[in-house]
C-alpha cells in the first residue's frame, strides 16, 4: 500500500475585503507565489472547503490564468475563492500524483477531470 501525505502549503494568500492595492478578485499578494517554480495549488472558499486543485510548471502565471481566461473550470466560481494554498513540488510526476490524490481524497468541488469518486 502506498501512503501519501498531502504537503503543507509553502505559501497561503487570502482574499482581501475592499483592497486598496491593485487586485485580481480581491487577491493582492500574488507576488508571494513563485513565478519560476512548479507545484500544486488549491482554491478554498470561506467555509474552508476545497474548490479546485491544479498543478503547474510555473505557478504564478497558471494561478492567475484561472482568474482571467474563459475556459477555466473556475470561471463561474471565481468569487467563491477566499484562500489559495501553494505547495512547491518541482518533480512533474510528483505533481501529477499529488494533484490526483488531493482531488479524490478531499473531493475538490469543481475538478472535473481525474475524479475517481462519484
Amino acid at each position: 500500500m502506498i501512503n501519501i501525505t498531502i504537503p503543507a502549503a509553502d505559501v497561503s494568500i487570502d482574499k482581501q475585503i475592499n483592497p486598496e492595492l491593485s487586485n485580481i478578485y480581491g487577491f493582492t499578494d500574488f507576488h508571494l507565489i513563485s513565478r519560476e517554480k512548479g507545484g500544486i495549488f488549491m482554491f478554498y472558499n470561506a467555509k474552508d472547503e476545497l474548490l479546485f486543485v491544479g498543478k503547474a510548471r510555473k505557478l504564478r502565471p497558471r494561478i492567475k490564468k484561472h482568474f482571467e481566461d474563459t475556459v477555466s473550470p473556475m470561471k463561474d466560481h471565481r468569487n467563491e475563492v477566499t484562500k489559495i494554498d501553494v505547495c512547491i513540488v518541482e518533480d512533474p510526476v510528483d505533481r501529477e500524483i499529488y494533484e490526483t490524490y488531493i482531488i479524490n481524497k478531499l473531493k475538490a468541488k469543481y475538478n472535473i477531470e481525474k475524479v475517481l469518486y462519484k
